[in-house]
């Protein structure tokens, strides 16, 4: 079985962080294709070097002296490869830096060589073969990823190298112009090789052992999540978990490659198993919790409405006409509400009130703001009689007021709508209910 291994900036934060990155990798002769972040915070206080490059480029854009910024960030790598005692320069690399610095050659350009400076130590660092990312991996002239291209190319040039770096984050433009993905797109990237290389198991290393019942920040210790399913996660992901980039599920799942979510500083721990399907029944009904603040609803009513014949559709449009997404749309019989992030909606609120007002004649229309939505996800639900009456029970005991209650249906996650002035509050009762009384 061939092994993918991503590891995270805190990861390769520094040369103690390195040595337990070879440790971990020459611990199993598996482990052939390596995808580095760029070096993170070594301390709270601490600068990622992704940062500095950001605000380095900032500086050649202003026509500003960025030098003395880029030689802080070349003493970062410096300090790695010297605590490792290697033999490599990046001499040369920091001087063409420069130089297309002074040239303007683009912030992804800038952004991208945390990744490829990293990937140049860790594959002198192992001995492995280093592949510049550009040349393998393909985004099309409107920037999105060409999947085909990419994975055709990498396919062909990983089946001759027995071990390589990959840096993440990046590939390249059809004019060779490099171009990054969103922040955090090294999880793409491991996800790719995976796939390019028929992979048995991705393993994506962080500072924590994969994910948990709920944000860390909200309960204490939470409990981890020893198998989530792709949907489970993704679900979990769009609600605000961030254990892993949602665009990294793709690549994988399509080819039916497992995650492994591990933790670098404890590496003997299990982690968390992503995978397509699974019988193993999950430790407590619910997988995991999580949500996200800030939402406003818009309830419209009107008699007879699910009798008009397009109603939805206006409703909708008039959001489309102002360029805002839609994030959940629970509805009755005479009642719809479209839950939307408040933000981008307050600036345009009358423009779309009065596109409802015109195309729908509605009896009410009314909105709340200040809210949040929690989802609680679970794959056990489904066969577990009485999770919604134990949710509106457990709010209810927290002297919480519900606004909304949905569940999709795959029975797989209910989303509840609360103030935001009650969110940790009520993922603190619905944990506990779940989690804690059976613990």
């Amino acid at each position: 079985m061939v092994k993918v291994v991503k590891f995270g900036g805190s990861s390769l934060a520094s040369a103690e962080q390195f040595a337990k990155v070879g440790k971990i990798i020459r611990a199993d002769e598996t482990r052939r294709y390596v995808v580095p972040s760029a070096p993170g915070k070594r301390h709270s206080k601490d600068t990622k070097v992704t940062d500095m490059l950001y605000k380095c480029y900032s500086y050649a854009e202003a026509d500003e002296d960025f030098r003395v910024l880029l030689m802080k960030i070349k003493d970062r790598y410096d300090s790695i490869i010297n605590g490792l005692r290697i033999k490599v320069s990046l001499d040369n690399e920091f001087k063409t830096i420069s130089d297309n610095f002074k040239a303007k050659a683009g912030e992804d350009y800038a952004a991208s060589r945390g990744e490829y400076l990293n990937g140049i130590v860790m594959a002198a660092y192992l001995g492995y073969k280093f592949i510049d990312a550009a040349e393998v991996i393909f985004f099309d002239e409107d920037g999105n990823l060409n999947m085909d291209k990419t994975i055709k190319v990498l396919g062909e040039r990983l089946s001759k190298e027995e071990k390589a770096v990959i840096p993440g984050f990046y590939g390249s433009l059809p004019d060779g112009t490099v171009k990054t993905f969103s922040r955090g797109g090294s999880d793409i990237t491991g996800s790719i090789v995976a796939r390019a290389v028929h992979a048995g198991l991705y393993e994506n290393w962080t500072d924590v052992s994969g994910c948990l019942v709920a944000d860390p920040r909200i309960i204490d210790n939470p409990v981890p999540i020893e198998v989530i399913t792709y949907r489970e996660l993704r679900e979990l992901s769009y609600m605000g978990a961030s254990v892993l980039h949602e665009d990294a599920i793709f690549p994988v799942r399509k080819a039916g490659i497992p995650i492994n979510i591990k933790n670098t500083n404890a590496p003997e721990e299990p982690g968390t198993l992503i995978v397509e399907s699974t019988v193993q029944k999950p430790d407590y009904t619910i997988t995991g919790i999580a949500g996200k603040k800030g939402f406003v609803a818009v309830n419209i009513d009107k008699d007879m409405m699910n009798g008009e014949v397009g109603f939805c559709r206006k409703v909708l449009q008039a959001f489309e006409e102002a360029n805002i997404s839609i994030e959940h749309m629970p509805s009755g019989i005479d009642t719809m509400t479209v839950f939307v992030h408040q933000d981008e909606f307050k600036e345009k609120e009358q423009q779309i009130i009065g596109s409802i007002r015109r195309n729908l004649d509605p009896d009410v229309i009314d909105m709340e703001g200040d809210l949040a939505l929690i989802a609680v996800v679970g794959r056990g639900m489904k066969a577990t009689r009485g999770t919604a009456g134990r949710i509106f029970s457990a709010l209810a005991h927290a002297r919480i007021n519900v606004k909304m209650i949905d569940q999709g249906s795959s029975e797989l996650n209910i989303i509840i709508g609360v103030s935001n002035s009650d969110f940790e509050e009520a993922i603190k009762a619905i944990y506990d209910i779940f989690v804690e009384t059976k613990l």
